[in-house]
């Protein structure tokens, strides 16, 4: 079993950061693909950004590129996400998650454990 806890997250204007955490407890975190999903009302679990055990790979949705920064900390049991020039279309509650090795990272059924969500709101 894997505990995942995000926070961080809040209001901020158009153009603003936001920096997401994500503390893990339970099996061996750095043997685990994370991600960043979000989900804003009314629509599907969208996956947002994905980071390899050990951090040397990195993965995007196309709409996120070049703004957001997913990284991770093996040693803190933690992974993060840097949020810059934040857009409206940016809010929703942002999901961590954990996969084993091996699965497609941008699937939402490939992970087995979820936090609970952290709400992001964007103002214009």
């Amino acid at each position: 079993q894997v505990q995942l806890v995000e926070s961080g997250g809040g209001l901020v204007q158009a153009g603003g950061s936001l920096r997401l955490s994500c503390a893990a407890s339970g099996r061996a975190f750095s043997t685990y693909t994370m991600a960043w999903f979000r989900q804003a009302p009314g629509k599907a679990r969208d996956f947002v950004a994905a980071v390899s055990v050990y951090g040397d790979n990195t993965y995007y949705t196309d709409s996120v590129k070049g703004r957001f920064t997913i990284s991770r900390d093996n040693a803190k049991n933690t992974v993060y996400l840097r949020m810059n020039s934040l857009k409206p279309e940016d809010t929703a509650v942002y999901y961590c998650a954990a996969a084993p090795l091996g699965k497609q990272y941008t699937a939402f059924n490939s992970y087995d454990y979820w936090g609970q969500g952290t709400q992001v709101t964007v103002s214009s």
